[in-house]
Protein backbone atom coordinates (compact mmCIF):
# COMPACT_ATOMS: atom_id res chain seq x y z
CA UNK A 1 0.00 0.00 0.00
CA UNK A 2 1.49 3.48 -0.30
CA UNK A 3 1.76 5.61 3.17
CA UNK A 4 -0.76 8.05 3.89
CA UNK A 5 1.02 9.55 7.33
CA UNK A 6 3.10 11.86 7.02
CA UNK A 7 7.01 11.31 6.07
CA UNK A 8 7.90 12.54 9.32
CA UNK A 9 6.08 10.39 11.34
CA UNK A 10 6.78 7.64 9.58
CA UNK A 11 10.67 8.38 10.01
CA UNK A 12 10.42 8.80 13.36
CA UNK A 13 8.42 5.81 14.19
CA UNK A 14 10.80 3.36 12.05
CA UNK A 15 13.62 4.26 13.77
CA UNK A 16 11.12 3.34 16.81
CA UNK A 17 10.38 0.58 15.91
CA UNK A 18 14.25 -0.70 15.13
CA UNK A 19 14.82 0.55 18.42
CA UNK A 20 12.18 -1.51 20.02
CA UNK A 21 11.44 -4.35 18.40
CA UNK A 22 14.48 -5.13 15.88
CA UNK A 23 12.53 -4.76 13.09
CA UNK A 24 13.29 -3.25 10.07
CA UNK A 25 11.60 -0.99 7.69
CA UNK A 26 13.23 1.38 5.53
CA UNK A 27 11.51 4.01 3.20
CA UNK A 28 10.72 1.55 1.07
CA UNK A 29 8.44 -0.40 3.41
CA UNK A 30 6.88 2.73 4.85
CA UNK A 31 3.53 0.90 3.51
CA UNK A 32 4.41 -2.44 5.08
CA UNK A 33 4.87 -0.24 8.52
CA UNK A 34 1.58 1.38 8.20
CA UNK A 35 -0.16 -1.51 7.48
CA UNK A 36 0.97 -3.05 10.43
CA UNK A 37 0.39 0.07 12.33
CA UNK A 38 -3.59 0.33 11.03
CA UNK A 39 -3.43 -4.05 12.19
CA UNK A 40 -2.64 -3.25 16.01
CA UNK A 41 -4.48 -0.33 16.43
CA UNK A 42 -7.79 -2.32 17.93
CA UNK A 43 -5.42 -4.04 20.15
CA UNK A 44 -3.99 -0.41 21.49
CA UNK A 45 -7.95 0.48 21.67
CA UNK A 46 -6.92 3.36 18.61
CA UNK A 47 -9.85 3.60 16.22
CA UNK A 48 -6.96 5.08 13.41
CA UNK A 49 -3.99 4.52 12.71
CA UNK A 50 -2.27 7.80 13.08
CA UNK A 51 -3.67 8.43 16.85
CA UNK A 52 -2.03 4.84 17.51
CA UNK A 53 1.40 5.81 15.68
CA UNK A 54 1.67 8.88 17.55
CA UNK A 55 0.33 7.53 21.18
CA UNK A 56 3.35 4.39 20.49
CA UNK A 57 6.07 7.53 20.39
CA UNK A 58 5.11 9.04 23.37
CA UNK A 59 4.18 6.20 25.73
CA UNK A 60 6.75 3.89 27.39
CA UNK A 61 5.97 0.11 26.61
CA UNK A 62 5.65 -3.09 28.18
CA UNK A 63 7.57 -6.07 26.82
CA UNK A 64 4.03 -7.67 26.07
CA UNK A 65 3.50 -4.16 24.22
CA UNK A 66 6.46 -4.48 22.17
CA UNK A 67 5.21 -7.90 21.36
CA UNK A 68 1.92 -7.65 20.30
CA UNK A 69 3.32 -4.69 17.71
CA UNK A 70 6.01 -6.63 16.42
CA UNK A 71 3.45 -9.75 16.11
CA UNK A 72 1.63 -7.37 13.24
CA UNK A 73 4.18 -6.10 11.84
CA UNK A 74 5.56 -9.67 10.99
CA UNK A 75 4.19 -11.17 8.12
CA UNK A 76 2.36 -14.58 9.32
CA UNK A 77 1.71 -14.97 5.98
CA UNK A 78 2.61 -18.74 4.72
CA UNK A 79 1.99 -22.22 3.11
CA UNK A 80 3.20 -25.49 2.66
CA UNK A 81 6.38 -26.36 0.67
CA UNK A 82 7.28 -23.32 0.32
CA UNK A 83 10.97 -22.30 -1.32
CA UNK A 84 10.96 -25.85 -3.21
CA UNK A 85 15.12 -25.66 -3.67
CA UNK A 86 15.95 -25.70 -0.04
CA UNK A 87 13.66 -27.92 1.00
CA UNK A 88 14.60 -30.67 -1.58
CA UNK A 89 18.21 -30.04 -0.83
CA UNK A 90 17.00 -30.70 3.01
CA UNK A 91 15.59 -33.79 1.74
CA UNK A 92 17.87 -34.86 -1.26
CA UNK A 93 21.19 -34.35 0.62
CA UNK A 94 21.54 -33.27 4.16
CA UNK A 95 18.53 -35.70 6.13
CA UNK A 96 20.72 -38.66 3.64
CA UNK A 97 23.85 -37.63 5.71
CA UNK A 98 22.50 -37.31 9.15
CA UNK A 99 20.60 -40.70 8.51
CA UNK A 100 23.79 -42.55 7.44
CA UNK A 101 25.77 -40.81 10.07
CA UNK A 102 23.06 -41.37 13.31
CA UNK A 103 22.05 -45.17 12.19
CA UNK A 104 25.04 -47.17 14.27
CA UNK A 105 24.70 -45.12 17.09
CA UNK A 106 22.13 -42.64 18.44
CA UNK A 107 19.04 -42.62 16.23
CA UNK A 108 18.60 -38.55 16.84
CA UNK A 109 17.65 -36.07 15.15
CA UNK A 110 16.85 -32.45 16.61
CA UNK A 111 15.69 -29.80 13.92
CA UNK A 112 14.32 -26.40 14.22
CA UNK A 113 11.58 -24.25 13.03
CA UNK A 114 12.53 -20.88 13.99
CA UNK A 115 9.94 -18.24 13.45
CA UNK A 116 7.55 -20.97 12.14
CA UNK A 117 4.23 -18.67 12.08
CA UNK A 118 1.18 -20.67 11.28
CA UNK A 119 2.85 -23.92 11.43
CA UNK A 120 2.77 -24.50 7.64
CA UNK A 121 6.61 -24.82 7.31
CA UNK A 122 6.95 -27.12 10.54
CA UNK A 123 4.69 -29.37 9.33
CA UNK A 124 6.33 -29.47 5.59
CA UNK A 125 9.68 -30.60 7.51
CA UNK A 126 7.48 -33.42 9.75
CA UNK A 127 5.61 -34.78 6.25
CA UNK A 128 8.66 -34.70 4.59
CA UNK A 129 10.74 -37.16 7.54
CA UNK A 130 7.46 -39.44 7.45
CA UNK A 131 7.65 -40.42 3.49
CA UNK A 132 11.90 -39.93 3.70
CA UNK A 133 12.73 -42.35 6.25
CA UNK A 134 10.62 -45.79 6.26
CA UNK A 135 11.92 -46.72 9.97
CA UNK A 136 10.56 -43.22 11.44
CA UNK A 137 9.24 -44.88 14.91
CA UNK A 138 13.02 -46.63 15.73
CA UNK A 139 14.40 -43.03 15.68
CA UNK A 140 14.10 -40.29 18.24
CA UNK A 141 13.13 -37.01 16.51
CA UNK A 142 12.82 -33.63 18.03
CA UNK A 143 10.57 -31.26 15.64
CA UNK A 144 10.83 -27.94 17.56
CA UNK A 145 9.14 -25.13 16.08
CA UNK A 146 8.91 -21.59 17.80
CA UNK A 147 7.07 -18.06 17.03
CA UNK A 148 6.54 -15.17 19.72
CA UNK A 149 2.97 -14.65 18.54
CA UNK A 150 0.98 -16.60 20.69
CA UNK A 151 -2.36 -16.30 18.02
CA UNK A 152 -0.42 -17.65 15.15
CA UNK A 153 1.07 -20.80 17.96
CA UNK A 154 -2.46 -21.49 18.90
CA UNK A 155 -3.37 -21.83 15.04
CA UNK A 156 -0.61 -23.97 13.86
CA UNK A 157 -1.11 -26.56 17.11
CA UNK A 158 -4.92 -27.03 16.30
CA UNK A 159 -3.49 -27.73 12.21
CA UNK A 160 -6.55 -26.64 10.51
CA UNK A 161 -5.80 -24.76 7.59
CA UNK A 162 -7.72 -23.39 4.31
CA UNK A 163 -7.27 -23.85 0.92
CA UNK A 164 -4.80 -20.88 0.20
CA UNK A 165 -2.50 -22.45 2.51
CA UNK A 166 -1.92 -24.92 -0.50
CA UNK A 167 -1.31 -22.78 -3.24
CA UNK A 168 2.26 -24.16 -4.21
CA UNK A 169 1.96 -27.52 -2.35
CA UNK A 170 1.98 -30.96 -4.41
CA UNK A 171 -0.96 -32.43 -5.42
CA UNK A 172 -0.53 -35.61 -2.76
CA UNK A 173 -0.30 -33.40 0.09
CA UNK A 174 -4.11 -32.87 1.43
CA UNK A 175 -5.16 -36.71 -0.20
CA UNK A 176 -2.66 -38.08 2.02
CA UNK A 177 -1.97 -35.75 5.11
CA UNK A 178 -4.79 -33.99 5.81
CA UNK A 179 -8.88 -34.59 6.44
CA UNK A 180 -11.24 -32.35 4.86
CA UNK A 181 -14.17 -30.89 7.29
CA UNK A 182 -17.08 -29.93 6.76
CA UNK A 183 -16.21 -26.08 6.95
CA UNK A 184 -14.15 -26.80 3.60
CA UNK A 185 -11.07 -26.56 5.89
CA UNK A 186 -8.57 -29.40 6.14
CA UNK A 187 -6.98 -30.39 9.39
CA UNK A 188 -3.36 -32.37 9.63
CA UNK A 189 -3.50 -36.10 10.05
CA UNK A 190 -3.14 -36.29 14.47
CA UNK A 191 0.46 -38.45 13.80
CA UNK A 192 1.67 -35.56 11.74
CA UNK A 193 0.44 -32.98 14.19
CA UNK A 194 2.03 -34.89 17.20
CA UNK A 195 5.41 -34.94 15.61
CA UNK A 196 5.85 -31.25 16.05
CA UNK A 197 6.26 -29.15 19.29
CA UNK A 198 5.30 -25.88 18.88
CA UNK A 199 6.75 -23.52 21.49
CA UNK A 200 6.80 -19.60 22.44
CA UNK A 201 10.30 -18.10 21.85
CA UNK A 202 11.01 -14.19 21.68
CA UNK A 203 14.51 -13.82 19.39
CA UNK A 204 15.19 -10.25 21.27
CA UNK A 205 14.43 -11.33 24.74
CA UNK A 206 14.39 -14.67 25.20
CA UNK A 207 17.63 -17.15 26.02
CA UNK A 208 19.02 -19.56 23.50
CA UNK A 209 20.51 -22.03 22.93
CA UNK A 210 19.38 -23.54 25.83
CA UNK A 211 18.68 -26.69 27.91
CA UNK A 212 15.71 -25.09 29.70
CA UNK A 213 13.50 -24.04 25.79
CA UNK A 214 14.81 -27.49 24.21
CA UNK A 215 16.75 -24.85 21.85
CA UNK A 216 20.60 -27.15 22.08
CA UNK A 217 22.02 -29.44 20.13
CA UNK A 218 20.35 -28.83 16.70
CA UNK A 219 20.92 -30.64 13.35
CA UNK A 220 19.22 -28.36 11.50
CA UNK A 221 17.60 -25.00 11.77
CA UNK A 222 14.77 -23.34 9.43
CA UNK A 223 14.75 -19.56 9.85
CA UNK A 224 13.55 -18.29 6.38
CA UNK A 225 11.32 -15.40 5.53
CA UNK A 226 12.49 -13.92 9.25
CA UNK A 227 15.87 -12.61 9.55
CA UNK A 228 14.63 -9.90 6.71
CA UNK A 229 12.85 -8.33 9.29
CA UNK A 230 15.30 -7.33 11.56
CA UNK A 231 17.95 -5.04 11.65
CA UNK A 232 21.89 -5.82 10.49
CA UNK A 233 22.63 -5.98 14.51
CA UNK A 234 19.75 -7.79 15.35
CA UNK A 235 20.56 -10.41 12.43
CA UNK A 236 24.13 -10.66 13.43
CA UNK A 237 22.65 -12.02 17.11
CA UNK A 238 20.15 -14.16 16.22
CA UNK A 239 22.21 -15.95 13.90
CA UNK A 240 25.04 -16.02 16.18
CA UNK A 241 22.85 -17.71 18.80
CA UNK A 242 21.82 -20.26 16.27
CA UNK A 243 25.11 -20.95 15.09
CA UNK A 244 26.02 -22.21 19.04
CA UNK A 245 22.17 -24.05 19.35
CA UNK A 246 23.85 -26.16 16.00
CA UNK A 247 26.25 -28.83 16.70
CA UNK A 248 29.37 -29.29 14.66
CA UNK A 249 28.44 -30.03 11.36
CA UNK A 250 24.33 -28.46 11.76
CA UNK A 251 23.03 -26.31 8.92
CA UNK A 252 21.05 -23.43 9.18
CA UNK A 253 18.61 -22.80 5.94
CA UNK A 254 17.50 -19.24 5.23
CA UNK A 255 15.57 -18.11 2.27
CA UNK A 256 17.44 -16.43 -0.57
CA UNK A 257 16.66 -13.04 0.06
CA UNK A 258 18.08 -13.51 3.42
CA UNK A 259 21.79 -15.31 2.37
CA UNK A 260 24.13 -12.83 3.69
CA UNK A 261 27.96 -14.15 4.19
CA UNK A 262 28.75 -10.70 6.23
CA UNK A 263 25.69 -10.96 8.40
CA UNK A 264 26.05 -14.67 8.34
CA UNK A 265 30.05 -14.79 8.65
CA UNK A 266 30.39 -17.41 11.61
CA UNK A 267 29.03 -19.56 8.85
CA UNK A 268 30.23 -22.09 6.17
CA UNK A 269 28.26 -21.17 2.77
CA UNK A 270 27.58 -24.49 1.03
CA UNK A 271 26.36 -24.16 -2.60
CA UNK A 272 24.05 -26.42 -3.97
CA UNK A 273 22.20 -25.93 -7.01
CA UNK A 274 19.43 -23.36 -7.27
CA UNK A 275 20.42 -22.93 -3.03
CA UNK A 276 23.06 -21.54 -0.99
CA UNK A 277 22.98 -23.05 2.59
CA UNK A 278 25.18 -22.39 5.76
CA UNK A 279 26.89 -25.09 7.60
CA UNK A 280 28.22 -24.83 11.25
CA UNK A 281 32.17 -26.41 10.78
CA UNK A 282 33.76 -27.64 13.17
CA UNK A 283 37.19 -26.26 11.67
CA UNK A 284 37.57 -22.58 12.25
CA UNK A 285 39.66 -22.53 8.95
CA UNK A 286 36.85 -24.04 7.14
CA UNK A 287 35.38 -20.67 7.52
CA UNK A 288 37.25 -19.11 4.73
CA UNK A 289 36.58 -21.80 2.21
CA UNK A 290 32.98 -21.70 -0.01
CA UNK A 291 32.54 -25.07 -0.20
CA UNK A 292 30.74 -26.63 -3.53
CA UNK A 293 28.76 -29.98 -3.71
CA UNK A 294 29.26 -32.25 -6.43
CA UNK A 295 25.55 -32.50 -7.29
CA UNK A 296 23.80 -32.63 -10.28
CA UNK A 297 20.81 -30.30 -11.34
CA UNK A 298 18.45 -33.57 -11.27
CA UNK A 299 19.60 -34.46 -7.58
CA UNK A 300 17.38 -31.05 -6.53
CA UNK A 301 13.56 -32.45 -7.19
CA UNK A 302 11.48 -30.08 -8.61
CA UNK A 303 8.13 -32.01 -7.61
CA UNK A 304 7.89 -33.90 -4.47
CA UNK A 305 5.62 -36.43 -5.65
CA UNK A 306 7.98 -39.12 -5.23
CA UNK A 307 10.80 -39.20 -2.44
CA UNK A 308 12.71 -41.68 -2.17
CA UNK A 309 15.94 -42.15 0.29
CA UNK A 310 18.73 -41.75 -1.43
CA UNK A 311 22.28 -42.70 -0.13
CA UNK A 312 23.77 -39.73 0.14
CA UNK A 313 26.98 -38.23 -1.53
CA UNK A 314 28.12 -36.21 1.03
CA UNK A 315 31.42 -36.41 2.95
CA UNK A 316 30.91 -37.77 6.41
CA UNK A 317 32.87 -34.59 9.21
CA UNK A 318 35.69 -36.70 10.93
CA UNK A 319 35.65 -34.61 13.43
CA UNK A 320 36.66 -35.79 17.12
CA UNK A 321 34.10 -34.36 20.08
CA UNK A 322 35.54 -31.29 21.62
CA UNK A 323 35.93 -32.29 25.25
CA UNK A 324 34.69 -29.53 27.60
CA UNK A 325 37.19 -28.03 30.46
CA UNK A 326 35.13 -28.43 34.10
CA UNK A 327 38.33 -26.48 35.24
CA UNK A 328 38.07 -22.49 35.69
CA UNK A 329 40.97 -21.13 33.82
CA UNK A 330 43.75 -18.95 34.88
CA UNK A 331 42.65 -15.25 35.46
CA UNK A 332 44.01 -13.41 32.08
CA UNK A 333 44.24 -10.01 34.18
CA UNK A 334 46.75 -11.31 36.57
CA UNK A 335 47.95 -14.95 35.75
CA UNK A 336 46.79 -15.88 39.11
CA UNK A 337 45.00 -19.09 39.71
CA UNK A 338 41.25 -18.72 40.25
CA UNK A 339 39.44 -20.60 42.82
CA UNK A 340 38.24 -24.13 41.88
CA UNK A 341 34.81 -25.88 42.21
CA UNK A 342 33.60 -28.06 44.20
CA UNK A 343 34.28 -31.65 43.27
CA UNK A 344 30.79 -32.34 43.74
CA UNK A 345 29.59 -29.77 40.85
CA UNK A 346 31.90 -31.64 38.43
CA UNK A 347 29.45 -34.14 37.52
CA UNK A 348 26.47 -31.77 36.91
CA UNK A 349 28.55 -29.57 35.04
CA UNK A 350 29.90 -31.78 32.42
CA UNK A 351 26.15 -33.02 32.13
CA UNK A 352 25.36 -29.68 30.80
CA UNK A 353 28.44 -29.47 28.65
CA UNK A 354 27.87 -32.79 27.23
CA UNK A 355 23.99 -32.05 26.81
CA UNK A 356 25.05 -28.35 25.20
CA UNK A 357 27.11 -30.51 22.63
CA UNK A 358 24.31 -33.22 21.88
CA UNK A 359 26.01 -35.96 23.82
CA UNK A 360 22.94 -37.01 25.46
CA UNK A 361 24.54 -40.71 26.74
CA UNK A 362 27.53 -39.30 28.14
CA UNK A 363 25.28 -36.71 29.75
CA UNK A 364 22.95 -38.54 31.36
CA UNK A 365 25.86 -40.73 32.58
CA UNK A 366 26.96 -37.88 34.28
CA UNK A 367 23.56 -36.88 36.06
CA UNK A 368 23.65 -39.99 37.36
CA UNK A 369 26.74 -39.89 38.97
CA UNK A 370 25.79 -36.39 40.29
CA UNK A 371 22.09 -37.87 41.35
CA UNK A 372 24.39 -40.74 43.49
CA UNK A 373 26.76 -37.93 45.29
CA UNK A 374 23.97 -36.06 46.54
CA UNK A 375 20.60 -37.60 45.57
CA UNK A 376 18.76 -35.58 47.81
CA UNK A 377 19.38 -32.72 45.54
CA UNK A 378 16.47 -31.53 43.01
CA UNK A 379 18.87 -29.71 40.62
CA UNK A 380 20.08 -32.57 39.52
CA UNK A 381 16.65 -34.34 39.18
CA UNK A 382 15.35 -31.67 36.96
CA UNK A 383 18.60 -31.71 34.48
CA UNK A 384 18.35 -35.33 34.23
CA UNK A 385 14.56 -34.79 33.21
CA UNK A 386 16.12 -32.53 30.74
CA UNK A 387 18.11 -34.61 28.94
CA UNK A 388 15.74 -37.12 29.12
CA UNK A 389 12.96 -35.33 27.02
CA UNK A 390 15.98 -34.27 24.31
CA UNK A 391 16.33 -38.11 24.03
CA UNK A 392 12.59 -38.82 23.61
CA UNK A 393 12.27 -40.54 27.12
CA UNK A 394 8.87 -38.35 28.11
CA UNK A 395 7.50 -40.56 30.79
CA UNK A 396 11.08 -41.48 32.87
CA UNK A 397 11.44 -37.29 32.27
CA UNK A 398 8.22 -36.44 33.95
CA UNK A 399 9.18 -39.22 36.90
CA UNK A 400 12.25 -37.21 37.29
CA UNK A 401 10.51 -34.04 37.15
CA UNK A 402 8.09 -35.45 39.90
CA UNK A 403 11.32 -36.61 41.88
CA UNK A 404 13.05 -33.24 42.12
CA UNK A 405 9.15 -31.82 43.21
CA UNK A 406 9.27 -33.86 45.81
CA UNK A 407 12.55 -32.44 46.93
CA UNK A 408 11.28 -28.91 46.47
CA UNK A 409 7.57 -28.62 45.70
CA UNK A 410 8.37 -24.58 44.68
CA UNK A 411 11.21 -25.97 42.10
CA UNK A 412 9.50 -23.41 39.11
CA UNK A 413 11.43 -24.71 36.57
CA UNK A 414 10.17 -28.32 37.58
CA UNK A 415 6.40 -27.31 36.86
CA UNK A 416 7.54 -25.45 34.14
CA UNK A 417 9.30 -28.46 32.27
CA UNK A 418 6.09 -30.37 33.17
CA UNK A 419 4.04 -28.02 31.60
CA UNK A 420 5.75 -27.95 28.38
CA UNK A 421 6.28 -31.70 28.08
CA UNK A 422 1.86 -32.27 28.52
CA UNK A 423 2.05 -29.45 25.83
CA UNK A 424 4.19 -31.33 23.41
CA UNK A 425 2.12 -33.98 24.24
CA UNK A 426 -1.32 -32.44 22.82
CA UNK A 427 -2.40 -33.18 26.81
CA UNK A 428 -3.28 -28.83 27.29
CA UNK A 429 -5.44 -29.37 30.73
CA UNK A 430 -2.72 -30.65 32.55
CA UNK A 431 0.03 -28.07 30.37
CA UNK A 432 -2.67 -25.47 31.39
CA UNK A 433 -2.54 -26.60 35.40
CA UNK A 434 1.24 -26.78 35.48
CA UNK A 435 1.96 -23.34 33.95
CA UNK A 436 -0.59 -21.86 36.17
CA UNK A 437 1.45 -23.10 39.27
CA UNK A 438 4.06 -21.52 37.63
CA UNK A 439 2.50 -18.17 37.68
CA UNK A 440 1.37 -18.91 41.38
CA UNK A 441 4.86 -19.38 42.45
CA UNK A 442 6.22 -16.82 40.46
CA UNK A 443 4.51 -14.23 43.13
CA UNK A 444 6.62 -15.25 45.75
CA UNK A 445 9.95 -13.69 43.39
CA UNK A 446 10.90 -10.17 42.44
CA UNK A 447 10.55 -9.49 38.95
CA UNK A 448 14.07 -8.84 38.54
CA UNK A 449 15.13 -12.18 40.04
CA UNK A 450 17.28 -14.24 38.35
CA UNK A 451 15.77 -18.04 38.79
CA UNK A 452 17.79 -21.46 39.92
CA UNK A 453 18.95 -23.68 37.11
CA UNK A 454 17.47 -20.96 34.42
CA UNK A 455 20.33 -20.18 32.20
CA UNK A 456 19.76 -16.28 33.12
CA UNK A 457 15.99 -16.00 32.97
CA UNK A 458 14.36 -13.67 35.08
CA UNK A 459 11.31 -14.42 37.04
CA UNK A 460 9.32 -11.13 35.26
CA UNK A 461 10.58 -12.93 31.74
CA UNK A 462 9.27 -16.31 33.04
CA UNK A 463 5.83 -14.82 33.83
CA UNK A 464 5.61 -12.99 30.42
CA UNK A 465 7.05 -16.07 28.73
CA UNK A 466 4.28 -18.81 30.59
CA UNK A 467 1.12 -16.36 30.12
CA UNK A 468 1.92 -16.38 26.35
CA UNK A 469 2.11 -20.13 26.42
CA UNK A 470 -1.11 -20.22 28.03
CA UNK A 471 -2.51 -17.92 25.31
CA UNK A 472 -1.38 -20.24 22.92
CA UNK A 473 -3.12 -23.26 24.12
CA UNK A 474 -5.76 -24.35 21.61
CA UNK A 475 -9.25 -24.51 23.30
CA UNK A 476 -9.22 -27.11 25.59
CA UNK A 477 -12.47 -28.50 24.05
CA UNK A 478 -10.79 -28.65 20.59
CA UNK A 479 -7.86 -30.00 22.03
CA UNK A 480 -10.07 -33.13 23.57
CA UNK A 481 -11.02 -34.01 20.04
Amino acid sequence: MHPTLPSSLLLRLSEFVAIQTGLYFPRERWGDLERGIAAAAPDFNFSDRESCARWLLSAPLTRHMNETLASHLSVGETYFFREKPGLGVFGEQILPELLQRRRQNERRLRIWSAGCSTGEEAYTIAILLDRLIPDLKDWNVTLLATDFNPKFLRKAAQGMYGAWSFRDAPVWLREQYFTRKKDGRFEILPRIRKMVTFSYLNFADDVYPSLLNNTSAMDVIFCRNVLMYFTAQQTKQVTGNFHRALVDGGWLIVSPAEGSNTLLSSFTPVEFPGAVLYRKMANAESHMQNLKYCVSEHQVPQSFREIKVASSSLPVEQTEPVVAAVAIQVAQADKSPAPQPDEREIPSRMAHSCANQGRLSEALEWCERAIVADKMNSAHHYLSATILQEQGRHDIAMQSLMRALYLDPDFVLAHFSLGNLHQSQGRYREAQRYFGNVLLLLRKHPQDEILPEADGLTAGRLAEIVTSLLASLPQLAAANT
